[in-house]
């Protein structure tokens, strides 16, 4: 596994067009660049310079699943036995295609991984699947009932 990077140090104007790019990836550069108070072309080289430094690493649609077809989510805490290496944990869940997110986290459970499935007997399967991974000692999984994302 390879080395994380060294954080990137951004000014103002940085952090200002990596909001409003978060708050709707669709905003045109012009846009941008009236807000930030300068023209398309430094605003231009400041995206794709944050591009290239892995700053940006994509754009996305957010999408409601909930409102197009029977999809469940949930969320399932994995607790590891003993000194378990955090990268081992994220590998292992990311090779799961229902997997959307995981989070590592300090106390207990070790992480939390959220999952996109079909239904409960789709979420058994993954859950079970979960739960054979390489030193797993115990689940817990709570459905998603409805979630909110905090946008700006």
């Amino acid at each position: 596994m390879t080395e994380p990077a060294a954080p990137v140090t951004l000014d103002p104007t940085d952090h200002q067009i990596l909001e409003l790019l978060r708050e709707d990836a669709r905003r045109t550069v012009r846009d941008i660049a009236s807000r930030v108070n300068l023209t398309v072309a430094p605003v231009t080289r400041r995206i794709a310079r944050l591009e290239s430094l892995g700053v940006i690493v994509g754009y996305t649609a957010q999408i409601n699943y909930g409102r197009i077809s029977t999809y469940l989510e949930a969320v399932t805490e994995l607790r590891f036995a003993g000194d378990l290496d955090l990268a081992h944990i994220t590998q292992f869940a990311a090779e799961i295609p229902e997997v959307q997110e995981v989070l590592t986290v300090a106390g207990d459970p070790d992480a939390l991984v959220r999952v996109r499935v079909n239904g409960i007997d789709h979420l058994q399967k993954v859950v079970n699947r979960l739960r054979t991974g390489g030193g797993v000692t115990g689940t817990k999984t709570l459905v998603v009932l409805e979630s909110w994302i905090r946008r700006a």
